[in-house]
């Protein structure tokens, strides 16, 4: 199982595992007779955007026969105070439905930071924009939606109020809910197809309970002839493993083990090792997994294999730590038809797209028998 740093750090020397870090330059023999120095220490990275390669415009149109899925990643900040951020990445996902060929949105969780009404009318406004659009979306719950405040400490949430199941069920792409909470949208599966291919999106709840995972387990065997991908809100960590309470505890931070959720309910909750272990590793079909969730750099990236020897990629992808909340950072996966997808990171309100090797990516996906 062989994580990105990992390999980085096998083929590029001992710097490789720093995000974007360059090795020194080859010694030059100096002239005559001067002084051969060493080469100079590489300077901290500085400024928000130190990481990253910045290129102007938009990424390119996706290859003929390809299509593109959209990931919209914590929101939060925007729902709170950058409402106009929200906006700008529904509209210009629109905008681009037909000549990138969109075939539907993910989004991430922590749609709200602080589970309350103006922010959940912020998220639904720029939201509406998608559903008067009709383009199918999955999205899911993170911690900051549960609560007074976002605190976490149970499953309390306004999502039902804003994203009411009775009407999102009659869109064309409505697959279903979590069988014991036919009102609540927290846990929902939707169909979305392309280019002759067909999806189940299948969204959990932060940290899903026992029982929802029993849910999931029928809803992907009885879908054995669609391509999962399976969104939750803390799933792969941002140093390239996947979150392991039973192994790694507080060591790495904001398990959903580690919330007042969790002791309020007997921690009946589940952290991406069980899923995986509980959920994605029981079926042949899943074919990637998405998450938010995790500060620091924001970006993880992790494959294990199936008991049949399926590889299954699992990514990380949260931008709240960029200025204003995420700069308007969204996610683009364009699907080929030769099974595999770029991933290319594009921000709509600074007209961008980020190159460096975290930002802009190949992925290869195993095919679904």
């Amino acid at each position: 199982m062989m994580t990105r740093r990992r390999m980085l750090a096998a083929t590029g020397g001992a710097l490789a595992w720093l995000p974007f870090a360059k090795l020194s330059a080859e010694e030059v023999k100096p002239a005559g007779n001067a002084p051969l120095l060493p080469p100079k220490s590489p300077q901290a990275p500085k400024g928000p955007y130190a990481d990253g390669v910045l290129v102007d415009g938009e990424p390119p149109l996706p290859q003929e026969g390809a299509f593109t899925f959209a990931v919209l990643p914590d929101t939060q900040y925007y729902s709170e105070s950058f409402p106009a951020t929200y906006l700008a990445q529904t509209q210009w996902i629109m905008e681009q439905k037909a000549q990138r060929r969109i075939a539907g949105v993910f989004h991430l969780g922590d749609i709200t930071n602080r589970n309350s009404r103006p922010q959940w009318e912020n998220a639904r406004r720029a939201m509406n924009v998608l559903d008067e659009g009709k383009m199918p979306y999955c999205l899911v719950t993170g911690n900051h939606d549960y609560s007074d405040g976002g605190s976490c400490k149970d499953r309390t949430t306004l999502l039902n109020e804003y994203f009411k199941a009775e009407e999102l069920r009659k869109s064309a792409h409505w697959g279903g809910n979590y069988d014991k909470e036919p009102e609540r949208m927290e846990n929902n599966f939707q169909y979305m197809e392309a280019a002759g291919r067909k999806f189940l999106i299948l969204g959990l709840e932060f940290g899903p309970r026992g029982d929802v995972i029993r849910w999931a387990n029928e809803v992907a065997a009885a879908h054995k002839d669609r391509e999962i991908i399976l969104l939750s809100h803390a799933i792969i960590f941002h140093d390239d493993t996947r979150y392991n309470w039973k192994k790694y505890g507080t060591k790495q931070d904001l398990n959903p083990h580690s919330y007042a959720m969790a002791k309020a309910t007997g921690d009946d909750v589940n952290d991406g090792e069980e899923l995986w272990d509980k959920l994605v590793s029981k079926h042949e079909n899943f074919i990637l997994t998405l998450n938010g969730h995790v500060v620091h750099d924001g970006l993880g990236r992790y494959e294990s294999k199936t008991p049949a020897g399926r590889a299954v990629p699992q990514v990380l992808v949260n931008f709240q730590m960029r200025p204003k909340g995420g700069d308007g950072w969204l996610r683009l996966i364009e699907m080929r038809r030769d099974g595999s997808a770029q991933i290319y990171d594009f921000s709509p309100t600074r007209k961008q797209r980020n190159e460096s090797a975290q930002n802009q990516f190949a992925l290869k996906f195993a095919r679904v028998a």
